[in-house]
C-alpha cells in the first residue's frame, strides 16, 4: 500500500473516531499506535508509544503546565478574580461603555492568571454578565464582549496552549509566550476601541454608571485599586525575573504558583475547600493535557515515519503550483472550518503532524506560526455554527439572553479578530519583535 494511502487511512480512521464521541486522546493514540503495529509489527507499536511517553516525562518545560494552571486556580477559587471587577467597576464606570471596557481588561487580568479561556468565560459569565445586564447594557453587544475577552486566554501569557504547540512543534514555550504579549495586547486595544467607539455613537449600548455610585471616598478607590492590581504584580513578580534572565521559566512558574497561594492566605482566602479544588482542577487539567501531548507525539511520530509530510509538501508546491502564501491561508480555513466541532488542543494534536514540519518546509518561522494558529483557533472558538466559545456562552447565559443573541453578538469581534489576524499575518515582527529582544538581550 502506498504511505501516502496509509496516511489518509489514518486521518480518516481518527476523524471517524472522534465523530463517534472517543475522547480526543484515545482516538489519536490508538489509532497511531495500530497503525505502527501493522506497518513495523508488535516490537514497533510497543516501542512508539512507550519513547513517546519517555519524551513527554523528560520534556523539563512541561513542569510548568501545572505550577500555572494551580496559579489560576487558586486566584480564581479565592474571588480574587472579584476584586478585579470591583476595581474596573468604580475606576471605569464614568465612561460611556465603561464597564463593557473593565471586562476586557478583566479578561486580559484572568488570562495573564490562567492561560485557558474556559476560566475567563466562567468568570466573565458569572461575575461581569449580570452586572452588565443590571446596569442596562445592550444584551448582544455584552455578550459579544465576554465571548471575545474570554478567547484572549489562549494567547496572553500563560498560554496553556501555547505549551502544546511548543511540544508539540518543538519550540521554547518562553519565545512562544513572549511572542503572543504584543498580538494579545494589541486585540484587547482593538476589542476596546471597537467598544469606545460604538458606545460613542450610541450611548444606550453601553449607559454611564450614575455619579452617585461613582462618588466614593478617594481612599475607597485606591484600596479597590490595590486590591484589583494583586493579580497583575503577582504576574510581574513571575514573569520580571525570567524576562531578565534571572530564573528559568519553570522556576518563573513556581514563583507565581507561590505567590498566588501566599497572596490569598495573606487575605484570608485560602481555605481547605479552595485548597482542595485547586488541586484537583490542576490535576484534571495537567493530566488531560499531558495525555493528548502523548498521543500527539505517537501519531506525529507514525506520520514522520511515513513521509507523509514530504509527500505532501510535494501535492502542494510541485503537482498543484501553490505558493507559500496560499498553502499558509488555506491551512488557516482549515482551522477555523475544524473549530465550529472541535476545541484547540482537538485541533492542534490532529493537524500539528501535517501542518507543523510543513510550515517549517515552506521557510515560515513556527514561533510566528503558533501566534498565528493561535490567533485562528480564537476566531474558529466563536464561529457559528458550532463554535466551542457559542455553546459555554449558551450554558452559562440568563435565559433572556436566546442563541440568535449569542450568534449576532460575536460577528463584530469576530471582523476585529480577522483584522488582527491580518496584520501579524503582513507584520511578522509583531510576534517576534519581543523573543528576540528578549533572548537577544
Amino acid at each position: 500500500m502506498p504511505y501516502e494511502l496509509i496516511a489518509a487511512l489514518m486521518f480518516s480512521t481518527m476523524m471517524l473516531m472522534l465523530l463517534t464521541g472517543q475522547r480526543v486522546f484515545g482516538a489519536i493514540g490508538f489509532v497511531a499506535v495500530v497503525a505502527a503495529f501493522f506497518l513495523w509489527g508488535d516490537r514497533g507499536g510497543f516501542d512508539l508509544g512507550f519513547s513517546a511517553a519517555m519524551k513527554l516525562m523528560k520534556w523539563y518545560p512541561l513542569l510548568t503546565l501545572p505550577m500555572f494552571i494551580f496559579m489560576g486556580y487558586v486566584l480564581s477559587e479565592s474571588r480574587i478574580a472579584d476584586d478585579l471587577y470591583k476595581m474596573f467597576h468604580v475606576w471605569m464606570g464614568g465612561l460611556s461603555g465603561g464597564l463593557a471596557v473593565g471586562t476586557i481588561g478583566l479578561m486580559v487580568l484572568i488570562s495573564a492568571m490562567n492561560g485557558l479561556s474556559v476560566a475567563g468565560m466562567a468568570i466573565g459569565a458569572t461575575i461581569a454578565l449580570p452586572e452588565l445586564l443590571r446596569r442596562g447594557y445592550d444584551k448582544r453587544m455584552v455578550t459579544g464582549v465576554i465571548q471575545a475577552g474570554s478567547s484572549l486566554g489562549i494567547l496572553v501569557p500563560p498560554s496553556v496552549v501555547l505549551v502544546l504547540y511548543a511540544m508539540i512543534a518543538r519550540q521554547p514555550v518562553g519565545q512562544l509566550w513572549l511572542a503572543g504579549v504584543i498580538p494579545g495586547l494589541m486585540m484587547a486595544t482593538m476589542f476596546i476601541l471597537y467598544i469606545v467607539i460604538r458606545c460613542k455613537l450610541n450611548p444606550a449600548l453601553g449607559p454611564v454608571l450614575p455619579a452617585a455610585e461613582r462618588d466614593i471616598p478617594r481612599a475607597e478607590k485606591l484600596r479597590l485599586l490595590r486590591a484589583g492590581l494583586l493579580p497583575l504584580a503577582i504576574f510581574f513578580v513571575m514573569m520580571v525575573p525570567f524576562i531578565n534572565g534571572w530564573t528559568s521559566l519553570v522556576e518563573s512558574s513556581a514563583i507565581g504558583a507561590l505567590a498566588a497561594f501566599g497572596a490569598a492566605v495573606l487575605k484570608g482566602r485560602m481555605t481547605r475547600e479552595v485548597f482542595e479544588n485547586s488541586v484537583r482542577n490542576t490535576l484534571a487539567i495537567s493530566c488531560m493535557f499531558m495525555w493528548i501531548i502523548l498521543a500527539a507525539l505517537a501519531f506525529g511520530a507514525v506520520f514522520d515515519g511515513l513521509g507523509a509530510v514530504k509527500a505532501i509538501d510535494d501535492l502542494f508546491t510541485d503537482q498543484l503550483g501553490l505558493s507559500p502564501w496560499v498553502i499558509l491561508i488555506l491551512m488557516q480555513l482549515s482551522f477555523i472550518i475544524m473549530g465550529t466541532f472541535l476545541d484547540d488542543t482537538a485541533m492542534l494534536v490532529i493537524v500539528a503532524p501535517l501542518y507543523v514540519p510543513l510550515v517549517g518546509a515552506l521557510g515560515f518561522d513556527l514561533i510566528w506560526y503558533g501566534i498565528l494558529y493561535t490567533i485562528t483557533t480564537q476566531i474558529a472558538y466563536m464561529t457559528p455554527p458550532f463554535g466551542y466559545n457559542l455553546f459555554l456562552m449558551r450554558a452559562m447565559a440568563p435565559p433572556e439572553i436566546s442563541l440568535r443573541d449569542i450568534y449576532v453578538s460575536i460577528i463584530p469581534f469576530v471582523l476585529v479578530m480577522v483584522a488582527a489576524l491580518a496584520l501579524v499575518m503582513m507584520f511578522p515582527q509583531i510576534a517576534l519583535w519581543l523573543p528576540e529582544y528578549i533572548y537577544d538581550k
